[in-house]
């Protein structure tokens, strides 16, 4: 798996994931007119404005593009994967590296959400401020949502020493769910925990913890089956208005298949 800035010579590449995406999963959403609004609207010409600018990333598999991410400034635009690769935590990892890279300079995340991701964007913590409609070709109408999350951090010195957590979302490749108990330890910027409960029997962790809060760390566990396995992950931390964290991760098994994930764990 690799995340690289998109070049002229990627431009049909982006477009077929776009519009490919758009064509299939839009559909079943919105009416034609609606359909045609947002290809027109990613068209050649708007890609290539935004990959001269740098503004496109392509997530690649084997050297396979299957996904791509614009981000300008704070906002995240042009999400998307290719519709056989959906469900398999891809849209998270784009989404986790677009968080990243804006909670390097910004404090808040804007995005345009459509119907079939609203729901996705709610369970990452994302608020809708403004709701928009565009009268389409046809008489049909576009309906979409404007969605902030606030990603300041008060203290960029978190100590995630004797801190719990529970997942609140994971890939369907992922072993931990809400039954899952993560127990973190923290001493200077080392970090380490113990987790159990859910698939997995035993579990541990370890890892670095950056001056943002953000930890990069390899884990192992040992699931009800029997089986041993490894993975690295790095999670990124978000302050609640209730003060607790929640922790935005992009993961990949290290054994077995080797396939990617994203997960979202919740502080207790």
């Amino acid at each position: 798996m690799n995340i690289r800035n998109a070049s002229l010579t990627d431009l049909g590449f982006v477009k077929d994931i776009v519009h490919e995406t758009i064509q299939t999963i839009y559909s079943r959403y919105y009416p034609k007119g609606a359909v045609d609004f947002f290809l027109s609207h990613h068209c050649k010409a708007n890609i290539e404005t935004d990959i001269i600018s740098q503004n496109i990333f392509i997530l690649e598999i084997e050297a396979v593009p299957i996904g791509t991410v614009t981000i300008k400034e704070f906002e995240i635009c042009r999400l998307f994967v290719l519709p056989q690769y959906q469900g398999k935590g891809y849209g998270g990892v784009l989404l986790n590296f677009a968080e990243q890279i804006i909670a390097n300079k910004y404090t808040k995340i804007r995005l345009d959400a459509s119907l079939p991701a609203k729901e996705i964007y709610l369970r990452r913590g994302y608020k809708e401020i403004e709701s928009h409609s565009i009268l389409t070709e046809n008489g049909d109408y576009l309906f979409y949502d404007v969605m902030e999350k606030d990603i300041s951090i008060s203290d960029s010195q978190i100590n995630y020493n004797g801190k719990v957590f529970n997942p609140k979302v994971n890939s369907e490749n992922g072993e931990v769910d809400e039954e899952t108990i993560f127990q973190y330890h923290q001493s200077s910027n080392i970090l380490w925990a113990e987790y159990t409960g859910g698939e997995v029997i035993r579990g541990h962790l370890i890892g670095t913890v950056s001056d943002k809060g953000i930890l990069d760390f390899h884990y192992q566990h040992i699931n009800e089956k029997g089986q041993i396995r490894i993975g690295k992950c790095r999670s990124t931390p978000h302050v609640l208005p209730n003060g607790k964290l929640e922790l935005h991760e992009e993961w990949q098994w290290l054994n077995g298949d080797k396939s990617v994930g994203s997960s979202i764990l919740i502080e207790r």
